[in-house]
């Protein structure tokens, strides 16, 4: 049997280097067909609010254009960002109830696989071991 909905995927898994929150939590836009702006878009099996955050990820080793992807969290209020990092803006988190959802992208050129992701939580990082 075929998958039918999103894939479950350990944060380490998918982020195993980490992964920065930067910029801001922004609703995201549901849109009518014909571009009429209606409000904040909802999850479709909880009901509450999307939002999303754009999202570094810190394997040095990232391809040319995969080292920012967006992640999606569905959540009634609006998601609090963890701290900065020393002043910085990266923000160092993780993300709990992580989620991937594959599609064909299409564009210029072929088409290509794409990955959503979502997310139930996002937390700030735990510090490492010896960091103060």
């Amino acid at each position: 049997m075929a998958i039918q909905s999103a894939i479950p995927v350990s944060f380490d898994a998918f982020f195993p280097r980490g992964a920065f929150v930067v910029g801001e939590v922004e609703p995201i836009v549901k849109w009518s067909d014909d571009g009429e702006r209606q409000g904040q878009d909802l999850d479709k099996n909880s009901g509450h609010p999307l939002w999303q955050v754009r999202v570094i990820d810190a394997d040095p080793d990232a391809r040319k254009g995969q080292g920012e992807v967006t992640v999606k969290i569905a959540s009634i209020s609006e998601p609090q960002l963890p701290p900065e990092l020393n002043g910085l803006p990266f923000r160092p988190t993780v993300f709990e109830g992580l989620t991937v959802t594959p599609y064909v992208k299409e564009g210029q050129g072929r088409p290509r696989v794409a990955y959503s992701l979502r997310a139930r939580e996002m937390k700030p990082a735990p510090k490492p071991r010896g960091a103060e």
